[in-house]
């Protein structure tokens, strides 16, 4: 447990320490609801929808976490190249256990974003319709972004290039970004609908939605079936991979 709560702080320090990072972090997210929110806004309550701000706001909280937790990953290259990993890996302790803490810090850290884009989105207006499941909605965004840490961290495992990593976690991310549900009702998005059921932001931004907004498209248990679900399977996957490096 030391080593795991050790590699968790240490990612939560280099988090708090680096204001830049911590700025540029949430400038996408909020960014996204400034110009969604309010160019579309018009549109979407026209057709009847209702506001688009309480709609969008989970999807953009999902979006500041799956951005995060990703890209997460490019800490183990950038420990990789600079033998900070190696120097880990040497200790006496379990991989398994040094995965687990590195995930837990990077799931820490982008659950800390998605509650600072949901405390901002205040300002634009939104209201989650029940206050007291707030902390629900956080313990979503945990799930999610323990399950996208863990992703970012199966596929940093085999890659040892930064510009590689970034590349293919783009082509990744923006497709299970739009995919989702996120900035579209899934209810009415006909062939789009059936592939995000494919896609695991779906079913964190579908609670998040849920829960804060009272608007689902999938049921609560379904979301956090499937998230839980999906986290094993990208636990063992990221444990596996990081077994596997070699330094």
């Amino acid at each position: 447990m030391k080593i795991i709560y050790a590699l968790w702080l240490r990612q939560l320090k280099r988090y708090i320490r680096s204001k830049s990072r911590l700025i540029g972090s949430l400038a996408q997210p909020l960014f996204f609801l400034l110009a969604l929110g309010f160019g579309f806004g018009p549109v979407f309550s026209k057709a009847g929808e209702g506001n688009y701000i309480q709609f969008l706001v989970p999807g953009i909280i999902g979006m500041s976490i799956i951005f995060t937790s990703i890209f997460s990953g490019m800490e183990i290259i950038w420990d990789k190249q600079f033998g900070f990993l190696k120097e880990t890996l040497v200790a006496p302790v379990s991989r398994f256990n040094i995965m687990i803490g590195r995930t837990l810090g990077g799931a820490t850290i982008a659950t800390m974003q998605g509650t600072l884009v949901l405390f901002l989105s205040l300002i634009a207006g939104f209201r989650p319709v029940h206050w007291g499941l707030v902390p629900l909605a956080i313990l979503v965004m945990f799930l999610s972004a323990l399950l996208f840490t863990a992703l970012g961290t199966a596929i940093a495992s085999k890659l040892d290039d930064m510009q590689g990593f970034q590349m293919i976690i783009n082509f990744l991310v923006m497709p299970l970004f739009f995919l989702s549900g996120a900035i579209f009702p899934l209810d009415s998005a006909g062939v789009l609908g059936t592939v995000a059921r494919f896609d695991p932001l779906s079913y964190g931004v579908d609670a998040l939605r849920h829960i804060l907004s009272g608007v689902n498209h999938f049921s609560l248990g379904m979301d956090f079936s499937v998230l839980l679900i999906l986290i094993l399977i990208f636990l063992g996957l990221g444990s596996y991979f990081f077994s596997k490096v070699q330094i």
